[in-house]
């Protein structure tokens, strides 16, 4: 008995630690009340840390795993997995969202109707995607705020280096000495963790607990169980899928960690890190995991799609219109899928695609802060399906790549 305690403490040690002073930090954050903000200096220490170590992550992780590869067609058969399984799981998410919202309607109940009033100006949909994958120099790529643009050119030289390897490339055996050397800067970070989460909750509690109460309080019913359900139902699914029972386990032993980080920093970038050093706990290869996973947190966004919808159910409601047809469910699908592609992975990246809802469904100018309080305080949840979906989304890339008996063979580097 007592060598199966220290067998559970050892295994699970970390998360029991960053849980514990997640709840410690909640908290003091109720004690406290809005005083608690005087914390938030310590959160914001992590959270600059994670942020400052992205960028170099990201293109070294990604032009590691896509120059040492040899083979340019394993490379070909990745994206093409990954793009499909993006595809299926925000499909199922946007489905799951609509069948929820038309059983519990967000807006049921508010004794006040919107008049629909004036659109705003249409959102110009061409200039928005150059800029969503492309930056006019150098210096935007260096920038968090710029990732999609920054895993193309990563992508793009990572080739560059395979089709210039010999037998001995340099630069590709730099590149992954370099993203080993970046993956221990990342473990040092995570001692810090426990204290930079503790605050950041603290602070999120203590600053804006009250106004959780208010009158998003039903959205807020809606939404955080329904996340919630999902993690559990579809992420057991899917990591089954990705590995059968003992991917099941794999998966949830694992994933504490990144599911603690995006709740508390409200960023699938920031999570990046944590994602990586998960998913090489679960057994997923080098390549895949370096390759989707940043891919995914800017990409990959199952907990967007989510609140997509019901931001968008919301305000056919409080504007008086009817939320039923095909032609309307299908629409908020591909906006909802749009809107993940175009967010950035930063807290408040969700304003664009809450402006893409106001213009492409006609509704007023006053349409948007109302949407964009509810982006706000459903983001912590949104972000945290988001993040561990990116992981899960590795599993099953592997599973259809390596077969289903990849646990049982799996060699991690």
């Amino acid at each position: 008995m007592e060598n199966k305690k220290v067998s559970i403490w050892k295994n699970y040690r970390f998360p029991i630690i960053l849980i514990s002073s997640i709840i410690l930090g909640s908290i003091i954050g109720i004690v406290m009340g809005k005083k608690a903000v005087i914390l938030k200096p310590f959160g914001d220490i992590f959270l600059n840390l994670m942020f400052t170590a992205v960028v170099p992550l990201v293109f070294v992780t990604i032009t590691s795993a896509v120059g040492n590869m040899i083979n340019m067609k394993r490379l070909g058969k990745i994206l093409g997995s990954m793009l499909m399984v993006f595809i299926t799981t925000g499909a199922i998410a946007s489905v799951f969202i609509i069948v929820t919202v038309k059983v519990f309607p967000p807006t049921a109940g508010i004794g006040f109707k919107l008049e629909p009033g004036k659109a705003t100006e249409a959102v110009n949909l061409g200039q928005q995607i150059v800029k969503t994958i492309t930056v006019d120099d150098f210096t935007g790529l260096l920038s968090k705020a710029n990732m999609l643009p920054l895993i193309i050119f990563s992508i793009i030289f990572g080739i560059c280096v395979s089709l210039t390897s010999d037998e001995d490339n340099v630069v590709a055996k730099g590149l992954d000495a370099l993203s080993k050397v970046l993956m221990k800067f990342i473990n040092i970070i995570m001692y810090y963790a426990p204290i930079g989460l503790g605050a950041y909750f603290a602070s999120l509690i203590g600053e804006f607990g009250p106004e959780l109460l208010g009158s998003y309080a039903k959205v807020i019913a809606v939404y955080y169980p329904l996340c919630v359900g999902y993690f559990i139902v579809a992420f057991t699914a899917y990591s089954y899928f990705a590995g059968g029972k003992n991917g099941v386990k794999i998966f949830f032993k694992n994933i504490l960690p990144p599911t603690a980080t995006s709740l508390a920093t409200q960023s699938s970038i920031a999570t990046l890190p944590v994602n990586l050093e998960a998913t090489y706990r679960m057994g997923v290869p080098k390549d895949i995991r370096e390759i989707i996973l940043p891919i995914g947190a800017t990409m990959h966004m199952d907990g967007t799609c989510l609140s997509s919808i019901l931001k968008i159910a919301f305000l056919f409601g409080v504007f008086g219109k009817d939320f039923s047809g095909t032609g309307i469910y299908l629409t908020s699908i591909l906006v909802a899928v749009l809107g993940g592609v175009v967010m950035s992975g930063v807290p408040g990246g969700g304003l664009i695609g809450e402006m893409l809802i106001v213009n492409l469904f006609g509704f007023p100018p006053e349409a948007f802060p109302i949407i964009a309080t509810i982006g706000f305080l459903v983001d912590p949840p949104a972000t945290m399906i988001n993040a561990t979906g990116d992981a899960v989304t590795s599993m099953m890339v592997t599973r259809i790549l390596e077969g289903k008996n990849w646990l049982k063979n799996k060699i991690v580097e």
